[in-house]
């Protein structure tokens, strides 16, 4: 995607232990807002007390699922973000408590493209987890069944945009 329209006046939040990670957060989204956590209890905080049109949530070493429930509570539309393979738990996992998406760290290197593709969804009520599992392959689709399904039908409207 090479349009970034979706990405102008943006503010994100990106929460990872590895500081590596969000500099390159930082550099691939470098004309958007980004505000960076580095463990649980500061990104808990900012969760908290701040607005974000997404949220990026590390899995491992800051707590991402118990994030990703404060997200949900806020209403506020969040990617796990993994440096290991791409699991059905791991999946599973986001899905249930409300992820919009999951991102691969091998995968930063499109950062921008993905990040504008799932704003895109958003604002349009679209899914991303549809291009998602487009990417990883039909074998990955079959293994969630009546997930899958679910994930064709139209999303409501976000509410946290205004």
């Amino acid at each position: 995607m090479n349009d970034d329209s979706f990405l102008k006046g943006k503010r994100i939040l990106a929460v990872d232990d590895e500081t590596d990670v969000l500099e390159i957060v930082n550099e691939q989204l470098h004309n958007v807002e980004v505000v960076t956590a580095d463990n649980y209890s500061r990104a808990k905080e900012l969760l908290e007390s701040e607005k974000f049109d997404l949220v990026i949530l590390d899995i491992m070493g800051v707590k991402g699922f118990e994030l990703l429930k404060i997200c949900g509570d806020r209403k506020l539309p969040a990617a796990m973000l993994t440096a290991r393979a791409v699991t059905i738990d791991a999946i599973n996992q986001s899905l249930k408590l409300g992820a919009v998406s999951f991102l691969p760290k091998d995968e930063l290197g499109n950062l921008r493209a993905l990040v504008s593709e799932i704003l895109e969804g958003l604002e349009q009520g679209k899914s991303h987890w549809t291009k998602l599992f487009d990417r990883l392959g039909p074998l990955l689709k079959e293994k969630f069944g009546i997930i899958w399904q679910d994930l064709e039908k139209p999303m409501p409207p976000p509410t946290y945009y205004g």
